[in-house]
Formats: C-alpha cells, structure tokens, sequence
C-alpha cells in the first residue's frame, strides 16, 4: 500500500545518528557471551539475541510517544511501581515527541527499518559484528555482536559529543522497560496499541502524542510520589 505522507511529515536520520543510535542501543541492550563458542567473533563482549528485539527496542527509542505510552500501561497494571507517570510526563512534557521522532515503516512483523547501512558503519570501525544462524538452507535468525571497541567508543562518545547523553539515558530505559523479555514478546505488546496495529503494512506508524497526553492527564490525580524507576532524561 502506498504511505499516508499527508497525515505527517517523515522525518529520515543521517547515517550517522542512525550509527550512532545503534552502536548505543547495541551497548545498552547485550548480554554476555559465551566467548569460547564457535559462533561468536573475536574481540565481542555482548550479543542482542534477533533482528526482531533489536529493531522493536529502536522503534521505542525513536517515538518517545509510544515509549510514555508503555509507562502508562506498566503504571496501570502496577499502580505501586514508583515513577512510571513522572516518567512519561518528562517525556510529554516538551517538544521531545516531535524533536526525536525518527518513523518506521510497519511491515508484516511490526516496525522495521533496514539496519544493514548502519551496521556497515560500526562492523567498518570494528565495533561490531553480525551473525546468521541457519535453519536448513535458509536463515532462521541474526544476532548482533558488540565488540569490545564498540563497548569503549559507546563510553567515550557521551564524553566527546554531551548532547548524545539524551541516546544513552534513552537506549537504557527501553531495554529496562523490557528486561529479560524476547523480541516476539515486544513485538506482540507493540501490536496492542491501536494505531500501531491498524498502521496498513508499507506505511509510517503514525504519532499519538495527543492521545498519550490526554491519557497522562486522566491519570495524573491518582499518582502517588515516588523515586523514579527509570534514569531522568534531562529536557
């Protein structure tokens, strides 16, 4: 189907903030390897688990909107957990909808967007690797190694550039808001918000910045003060 492209504007990230937002969301998402396996590139000191986590992680960091909107629901199914409203209202509060909203197509298993170029950016440098893993003939799975230069340019990049701390504090909140859970599971959570799921296939899953506010609002007077669960992201 042809994109809706009236309904707002697409906004499409450089090279090099789409690298740069991976290698973090990399760092920020992997977990330890077993180095001595055969699979497993020289030098890697984490790993994300299928294209399919990897690429749901990134929808959030890139629609703050659906990010505050998931708080919303983990407030709701837990009322007692600290800082979830405080959370999504930081969010909301500014232009960050807007100003960090990089769309992504929906395809037939939720948002995707190609991460080859990206990735061809990082393997260059040597801060990371991909891996197939194969099923017969065909396929079945990538995995996307960190490796241990990609960890330390990660460290140093917020150092170098402070205005990349708002990708580090974000890439860390997402993969907390869903610690320990697949890529099937998030994709399926995805497919619970509305306008996600009813995004037609080919076309940018649209903003609900309005609808998220709203909801904030609704829920604002029976939120209790607490420490927040997630690290600040400062405005």
């Amino acid at each position: 189907m042809a994109n809706d492209m009236a309904e707002f504007p697409v906004r499409r990230a450089t090279l090099w903030q789409d690298a740069v937002r991976l290698l973090l969301l990399l760092d920020a998402a992997a977990k330890p390897v077993d180095a001595d396996a055969p699979e497993v590139p020289v030098g890697a000191v984490g790993v994300v688990y299928t294209q399919v986590r990897l690429q749901k992680l990134d929808f959030w960091v890139r629609n703050p909107d659906y990010l505050a909107n998931e708080l919303l629901n983990d407030y709701e199914a837990d009322p007692e957990s600290p800082g979830l409203v405080d959370e999504a209202a930081r969010i909301l509060a500014g232009q960050e909808p807007d100003l960090r909203r990089f769309p992504m197509l929906r395809h037939r298993f939720g948002a995707f967007e190609e991460l080859d170029n990206a990735l061809a950016v990082l393997v260059e440098k040597g801060l990371a690797r991909k891996r197939h893993r194969l099923g017969g003939e065909r396929i079945i799975q990538h995995n996307y190694y960190l490796l241990e230069q990609g960890r330390t340019t990660a460290a140093g990049l917020v150092s170098e550039a402070p205005a990349l701390q708002w990708y580090l504090e974000r890439t860390r909140m997402v993969v907390n808001l869903v610690d320990g859970v697949g890529g099937t599971q998030i994709k399926d959570r995805q497919y619970l918000q509305r306008d996600y799921a009813g995004t037609p296939i080919g076309s940018y899953i649209p903003a609900i910045t309005e609808q998220v506010r709203a909801r904030l609002e609704a829920l604002r007077p029976s939120d209790a003060p607490g420490q927040a669960r997630f690290a600040a992201v400062p405005q």
